[in-house]
């Protein structure tokens, strides 16, 4: 899942995109820390229920690439909204890693910020255009969905491993233009998509490596 609303453009200044660069992380920060709100307020939640808030969060998602424009105040409520109401969603799934194997969450969250930081900032250090290589990994992660779902009704062996180190490629690359995108973006109002991209790079590199760490549970 990765946002890609907002087009790569020529580089603009130095403060201007210090600006943007903590103003997206920022909000970066707050959103993870209501999606962690949230995980907490729906540890007793069950499937179904995580089912239906996790279609209501990528309402918000999908209201916000509309609202960003006209109201930057709405946009960023709206991508609050959606980090609380992810947080509650995925809450069963972490409450059984959580139970499961407790250590397997905190490795996850660890090796998820090395993750982060170190393609993040090879993605806006790089004076590469990473665009052309984003829309070839959009297609990826589209198959790799594909992939995730024709195991739900297929058995084939080692597919929970598999489908984890793909989406780690996929989602190193893609955290590497978001980054990129973050620093040439020219506008400031783009800072909640922005935002929005680069904690659903953090989601998905955290719950991708707690596959792994947690033995590959589903």
């Amino acid at each position: 899942m990765s946002s890609d609303a907002i087009p790569v453009r020529a580089p603009i200044t130095r403060d201007a995109a210090g600006t943007l660069l903590g103003q997206t992380m920022g909000l970066v920060a707050v959103t993870t820390g209501l999606f962690a709100v949230g995980a907490y307020l729906g540890r007793d939640l069950s499937y179904g229920w995580g089912w239906l808030l996790f279609i209501a969060a990528f309402g918000c998602l999908i209201a916000m690439n509309f609202a960003v424009q006209r109201s930057e105040g709405l946009a960023v409520t709206l991508l609050f909204g959606f980090g609380l109401l992810i947080g509650v969603a995925t809450a069963p799934t972490l409450s059984y890693y959580a139970s499961a194997d407790p250590q397997a969450v905190w490795q996850a969250g660890a090796a998820t910020a090395l993750f982060i930081a170190g393609f993040g900032a090879a993605g806006y250090a790089t004076r590469r255009d990473l665009s052309a290589l984003a829309r070839v990994l959009f297609w990826a992660l589209i198959g790799l969905i594909v992939f995730g779902i024709v195991t739900i009704f297929v058995q084939i062996p080692g597919a929970a491993l598999i489908y984890a180190i793909v989406g780690l490629v996929i989602f190193a690359g893609l955290t590497a233009y978001d980054f990129q995108r973050l620093r040439r973006s020219q506008d400031i109002r783009t800072a909640p998509l922005l935002a929005a991209s680069i904690f659903l790079d953090i989601l998905n590199v955290f719950l991708l490596l707690l596959s792994l760490f947690g033995g590959g549970r589903d």
